[in-house]
C-alpha cells in the first residue's frame, strides 16, 4: 500500500484558495500539482469556515468532533474495564464466606 503524501501546509491552501477565489481555477490544479477536486473541496471548506456557506461543518466544529469521538471512545474503554472489574470483583465475594461480627 502506497504511503499517504503528508498534508500540505495551511499557507500554500490558503494561497491556493485566494487564487481560486481570483478566478484562477481552471490552471491552479496543473500548476501547483493538486487535483481539482482537492482545489474545490479546499474553496468549500474556506467558504464554510468564512460563513458564506451553511452546508457542513466549519473546521473548528470539525476539529471539536473529532477530540469529542476520541474522548468517547477513551471513556467507553474505561466503562468497560470497569463493568468487567466490577464483575470479577462480584465473582471473588461470592466464594468467599462473610465475617459476622458479634457485637
Amino acid at each position: 500500500m502506497p504511503k499517504p503524501k503528508p498534508p500540505y501546509p495551511p499557507e500554500f491552501r490558503a494561497r491556493i484558495v485566494e487564487l481560486a477565489k481570483a478566478g484562477r481555477t481552471s490552471s491552479l490544479a496543473e500548476e501547483f500539482h493538486v487535483t481539482d477536486t482537492t482545489v474545490r473541496n479546499w474553496v468549500r471548506q474556506s467558504e464554510l469556515d468564512e460563513g458564506t456557506r451553511q452546508d457542513g461543518l466549519t473546521s473548528d466544529e470539525k476539529q471539536e468532533l473529532a477530540r469529542l469521538r476520541r474522548e468517547v471512545k477513551v471513556l467507553r474503554e474505561e466503562r468497560d474495564i470497569l463493568s468487567k472489574a466490577a464483575a470479577w470483583f462480584a465473582q471473588e465475594g461470592v466464594g468467599t464466606p462473610k465475617k459476622r461480627s458479634d457485637s
